[in-house]
């Protein structure tokens, strides 16, 4: 099962998409609260796949996304947002994000975009 890094600047986002994941089998390989530290961790943990929120401090999911795509240009990259943030999920699809789940999150389409982007 596919290691996934997990960015977004609220702990409870986090705690929601962690135990989704693992209920399902997925190992949460880090955490990371910006994007910066997002950057970081990929670097440090090299995880499959990384679950991204768009709007973080310090450095933004899509900077995130593309400083990550940089270091490695297969890197996995699914986008979060909120309702309302078209513009940045076109942006960061074509920064190479693999995927964009909208928040509220769903469990079965956070893991139909997991299974899609790792199998």
């Amino acid at each position: 099962m596919a290691n996934i890094l997990i960015c977004d600047d609220a702990a409870f986002m986090r705690m929601m998409i962690k135990d989704i994941l693992s209920k399902n089998g997925y190992t949460v390989a880090g955490e990371a609260e910006n994007g910066a530290m997002a950057v970081e961790k990929y670097k440090e943990l090299s995880p499959d796949l990384v679950l991204m929120d768009i709007t973080m401090p310090e450095m933004d999911g899509i900077q995130a996304l593309k400083e990550i795509r940089k270091a490695n240009g297969t890197a996995k990259v699914i986008m979060c947002s909120a309702m309302g943030q078209q513009a940045m999920v076109i942006e960061s699809i074509q920064a190479g994000a693999k995927d964009f789940i909208v928040k509220p999150f769903q469990a079965e389409r956070v893991l139909e975009a997991v299974k899609k982007v790792v199998g």
